[in-house]
């Protein structure tokens, strides 16, 4: 049933495309796309380098509505949590197609460089354009990270870029980029980069007896390799595109810092990951009709080892995981109308995983989605509609020891209104219901596992505002601005909960959260005489309240980790060569537990970091030169309780372009 169900939804049953015959010329083609219905926060070229980050971790926490689970250091787990919905809800998409981890559900993004990136986009809802895959429909928040698309001009055939950065922590950042014009319709890009650092680093906290000192984070070491092929391509009204990625790292994980007995645990957990995916994707147009298709293969290994005779607050662990992956998708979309388009997307996932652990079941998942969707345009209305089927299937080796199949039908609503024509002012609002399955280590991890845990279901409102206008003339270029008020309900959030003894824990559904808030953004462009100037500022509003447990003396309370307010500020000059960045981020007091009381209460922090650049030119070539200062004020603050961050260091970057 389910190959026949894959069948009719990935076999086009639309008539076949004319066969018209277009002579070979050097002519650019482009077609019409239907416009973004819900708005999107991205930073992207420019914007993206003059930001004092490493990792997309470090662009992401100047969007509205985001936090970003940070554990310390360079080394230490970065995880994004979109209006508080939870890290597994959101879905992190590489190059159009998604990341996965069926293991534990979250991606850890301070493992993705931006030395290759080209943008960073966070969908609040689904992204809306046509053609996409059914995961695009699957999350209740997407970020897109969209890596570099060589670009020629002339008669250049070979584009070079060879990067050194190195900093506080003994940090050293090597890398090289290398495009090159294999054919007037095909390229290559080829991305190297090599990261080291100790992750030491000084930070001050008060002990019991009421005086500051100081200490050093340890166990933060990372060592890094990440190596990208890619192959694209050009068509008559479409292309293609083939990725290669490598990923290896050795690294320490540092751990809780206890005020009380500080320097009693030492923290000597490591890890070492081994990446590597392989992807690509085909998109073509004829006529009114579009088709694009995808797949991946991915295979991911994981050694964690934690030692009791090094660090005496653990348990002896030495395990091995690996994951493997295998994915295929189909998407179509036709035009009836100028104004009316209708897609339908099919996908295949299996995942499997392996674990040295005892009793493990070695699961398996097999995951068919498909989503039918319609778009409606006219002059001062946007509809949009879609409707996700998915079908989930466990097995296991042992009988007996998966989890029933489930299948799930979710549908998105979406609307935007322009009233006035040419005034560039816009309000929109959607409705989405989305699920998320539990993970592997959820149902089938060794004494913790719950085969019979339901999917967690989150519902989304919100309503919001777009308005921007240019002037050819003056001072201000361009203003924008977009409000949004939002309502979330996550029902059945899956929760660990003591089982016979503190030891042995088990997974059940047991939560329900409610979410309210405000995200703002306010971008502004000026220009005086040479002096230009970009400034962008976001902030974000949440009342995130825990409704679980009615008998609780902590019922309706603030969930851990979610500041009431928090904002952030950016502002990049540019004078000739030189370019001066600024950039301030805010995060205001919340709970570092469930019990909202006085000894969980978190203060609030910011940083402000500071970059200066110029270029040179050599030639035909370019120098460039990157001074940067984070946490300039030298903010002694944590993001996660007893995990503390840097305070004032520094980068340097010098880069050459052929």
């Amino acid at each position: 049933m389910i190959l026949k169900l894959l069948f009719l939804l990935l076999v086009p049953t639309l008539s076949p495309p004319d066969t018209t015959e277009v002579l070979d010329a050097s002519v650019v083609t482009a077609f019409r796309q239907p416009d973004k219905i819900i708005p999107a926060q991205a930073l992207q070229g420019e914007q993206l380098e003059k930001l004092s980050a490493l990792s997309v971790a470090d662009a992401i926490r100047y969007f509205s509505g985001v936090q970003i689970k940070d554990y310390g250091g360079i080394g230490g787990l970065k995880t994004i949590n979109v209006r508080s919905m939870g890290s597994q809800h959101v879905g992190v998409f590489y190059d159009g197609i998604q990341l996965g981890n069926a293991q534990n559900g979250q991606i850890d993004l301070g493992k993705y460089s931006l030395e290759n990136m080209e943008s960073v986009t966070l969908y609040n809802g689904q992204k809306s354009t046509a053609v996409q895959s059914a995961k695009d429909y699957a999350s209740a928040s997407a970020v897109y990270l969209q890596t570099r698309t060589p670009q020629f001009s002339g008669n250049r055939r070979t584009h070079l870029k060879a990067t050194l950065a190195g900093g506080s922590f003994g940090t050293v950042n090597p890398s090289v980029l290398w495009e090159q014009k294999l054919g007037e319709r095909v390229s290559n890009s080829l991305n190297a980069e090599f990261l080291y650092t100790t992750g030491k680093y000084k930070f001050t906290y008060r002990k019991l007896d009421g005086y500051d000192t100081t200490a050093v984070r340890q166990n933060g070491d990372v060592r890094a390799l990440r190596v990208e092929e890619g192959l694209f391509g050009r068509l008559d009204d479409g292309h293609w595109r083939l990725k290669f990625y490598f990923y290896d790292s050795e690294r320490g994980y540092p751990g809780a810092f206890v005020r009380e007995e500080p320097g009693k645990f030492r923290h000597e957990d490591r890890q070492w990951d081994t990446d590597f995916f392989t992807q690509g994707s085909f998109f073509k147009k004829w006529g009114n009709y579009r088709l694009n298709a995808s797949f991946k293969y991915a295979y991911d290994y994981l050694h964690y080892l934690s030692d009791p005779r090094l660090d005496v607050s653990t348990m002896y662990v030495d395990n091995r995981y690996k994951q493997q992956e295998a994915y295929l998708s189909v998407a179509q979309s036709y035009d009836l109308f100028s104004w009316w388009d209708v897609d339908l997307a099919a996908d295949w996932q299996f995942n499997t995983l392996d674990a040295d652990l005892v009793n493990f079941v070695y699961p398996s998942r097999n995951t068919v989605l498909a989503a039918l969707s319609t778009s409606m345009r006219w002059t001062h209305l946007k509809l949009q509609g879609s409707l996700l089927y998915t079908f989930v299937d466990d097995q296991a080796r042992e009988a007996g020891a998966a989890a029933e199949h489930r299948s799930e039908w979710t549908p998105t609503a979406v609307l935007q209104y322009i009233p006035f024509r040419g005034k560039n002012l816009s309000f929109r609002a959607f409705y989405k219901r989305i699920f998320r399955m539990p993970t592997l280590n959820d149902l089938y991890y060794t004494f913790i596992g719950n085969k019979y845990l339901k999917p967690e279901f989150t519902t989304q409102y919100n309503v919001g505002l777009t308005w921007d206008k240019s002037w050819a003339r003056g001072i201000f270029k361009k203003v924008g601005a977009t409000l949004d008020a939002y309502y979330n309900v996550v029902e059945n959030k899956i929760i660990a909960t003591p089982a016979s003894n503190q030891f042995q824990w088990t997974m059940v559904n047991l939560g329900l959260v409610k979410i309210r808030g405000i995200d703002a953004a306010v971008t502004t462009s000026l220009a005086l005489g040479p002096v230009t100037a970009d400034l962008r500022a976001t902030y974000t509003y949440q009342k995130a309240q825990d409704f679980t447990d009615p008998d609780s003396p902590w019922y309706g309370g603030q969930i851990p980790y979610i500041p009431w307010h928090s904002g952030s500020f950016t502002a990049a000059f540019s004078y000739g060569r030189w370019n001066l960045n600024y950039s301030f981020i805010y995060t205001g007091e919340r709970y570092e537990s469930v019990a909202n009381i006085p000894e969980n209460h978190a203060q609030p922090w910011y940083t402000s970091d500071l970059s200066l650049a110029r270029s040179f030119a050599l030639g035909s070539h370019e120098l460039r030169s990157t001074l940067e200062v984070n946490n300039i004020f030298n903010q002694q603050y944590e993001v996660v309780q007893c995990y503390p961050m840097p305070g004032t260091n520094f980068r340097l970057i010098l880069s050459f372009i052929l």
